[in-house]
């Protein structure tokens, strides 16, 4: 699919979800163009008023990813991972979330995880999110250190 950003990305996440939390800050750590900012909408602190313009509501972007590109364009869901792994430099992973034919199935696959992201957490996928980011990130610096 593709999809046309203009970075730096907003995303708005739970921070209070390990598996979420996991995977952000792993996306963010390969961030080497700084082209992704995390903002936590669990935390006590959040203003609401940065999910204005796109009419959403903290309750949205605590049911469902969001982000915010620096044209005012707003993702959501499926969109965000496609778009956040892009700028974390992991192309193939972006690839997946934004395939045609894989489209349908995530589309709906993913507010169920977002609906069971605490519990799924406990029953240990957050681990697993982690075991994944972590290679992704092996994989990144060592076709880094070794360019072909």
């Amino acid at each position: 699919m593709s999809l046309r950003v203009q970075y730096p990305l907003t995303v708005f996440y739970d921070a209070s979800c390990p598996m979420c939390a996991s995977e952000m800050h792993a996306i963010k750590a390969l961030d080497a163009q700084g082209r992704i900012e995390l903002v936590d909408c669990s935390a006590a602190a959040f203003d609401e008023a940065a999910l204005t313009g796109g009419g959403y509501c903290r309750a949205d972007a605590m049911s469902l990813i969001h982000a915010r590109d620096a044209d005012g364009r707003w993702l959501v869901g499926v969109d965000v991972f496609e778009a956040a792994y892009r700028a974390a430099g992991l192309e193939a992973i972006a690839r997946i979330w934004g395939s045609r034919r894989l489209r349908p199935l995530l589309d709906r696959m993913y507010p169920w995880v977002a609906r069971n992201r605490q519990r799924l957490s406990r029953l240990g996928f957050n681990f697993l999110v982690r075991l994944v980011m972590a290679a992704a990130i092996f994989r990144a610096s060592a076709s880094a250190s070794h360019p072909r």
